[in-house]
């Protein structure tokens, strides 16, 4: 069961308030500017923080050109909702950005760039956390939270996504597709995922059925392309300062006015080439390292 925590969960409590300071203080290095524009959501009503009778479950951002973007989420003061809240406000300050820079025409952005501005947010959250951070059992906790989100998102989006070529090449290929061999064909790649370390149950074989995102093909993978974009650019944001900062921001301002790729290209990153891919690849190793030092050592 993947699900199951490596790491007991540490009962932490963060209210409302907290969670605010948290993520402005985890976001400090995208500069006063972007810090200021945030902060009108904390303040001016963007965001619908609570459940309600009739509210739908998850979390999520909008925006209508003219008018400032909101958020809606469950905040039930977990440490996942305040990386939930980090993650949604990256998109709601990417449309507002794009908003006030472009026309309306070129404001709206592709989904291939979305995932960056919000997953970028959460690795910056992470890397202030972990800076703060020495106690070892909550410095596991926090590094396993991580890693969770790559192996979430890139590994398993990276495996949704191999599944679509597969059956659309089969497809093109004139091949039939009935629901044992589409079976079939998830469950190799699960063995070719994870391996002979993991005992891969033969249920896990019907699990495409449930996929959404498969009835808009070839969505998934820009999961794993923007997550490992994000880490590419948090990076150097980290090590590069206002430069990369200022890169990012007209990235951010960007819209729809090129194409990703050239878009990517000029906030840093390009993803015409497999480097970010191998950087975002290094961190998960450099992060897992460390979970197993602490696991070996402290735990």
């Amino acid at each position: 069961d993947l699900y199951v925590p490596m790491v007991a969960d540490e009962d932490l409590k963060i209210p409302r308030e907290e969670a605010v300071d948290m993520v402005r203080t985890g976001l400090h290095r995208l500069g006063e500017q972007y810090l200021r524009d945030m902060s009108a959501s904390f303040t001016e009503g963007w965001i619908d923080w609570l459940e309600n009778r009739g509210k739908t479950s998850g979390a999520y951002s909008w925006g209508t050109y003219g008018v400032h973007p909101y958020v809606l989420m469950n905040y039930n003061e977990t440490l996942s909702d305040v990386f939930t809240l980090a993650h949604e406000l990256g998109h709601a300050m990417h449309t507002f950005y794009s908003c006030q820079n472009q026309e309306f025409v070129n404001a709206g952005y592709t989904i291939f760039v979305a995932e960056v501005a919000s997953t970028l947010n959460e690795a910056l959250l992470m890397n202030n956390l972990l800076a703060k951070t020495q106690e070892p059992k909550k410095r596991a906790y926090l590094i396993n939270h991580f890693l969770e989100q790559f192996r979430g998102t890139v590994f398993r989006q990276t495996m949704f996504a191999e599944f679509e070529m597969i059956v659309h090449g089969k497809m093109g290929e004139g091949e039939s597709l009935t629901s044992d061999k589409l079976s079939e064909i998830y469950y190799d790649l699960n063995k070719k995922y994870f391996g002979d370390d993991i005992v891969v149950d033969e249920q896990i074989a019907m699990e495409w059925a449930r996929i959404p995102h498969f009835y808009r093909s070839f969505y998934v993978y820009k999961y794993a392309t923007g997550f490992s974009a994000a880490i590419s650019l948090s990076r150097q944001i980290l090590e590069k300062g206002e430069l990369a900062v200022q890169r990012y921001l007209e990235f951010l301002g960007g819209g729809g006015s090129d194409y990703p790729i050239n878009l990517l290209r000029k906030a840093g990153v390009d993803m015409s080439k497999p480097e970010p891919i191998v950087q975002a690849m290094a961190v998960f190793e450099e992060l897992l390292s460390e979970l197993e030092h602490l696991a070996d050592t402290a735990l």
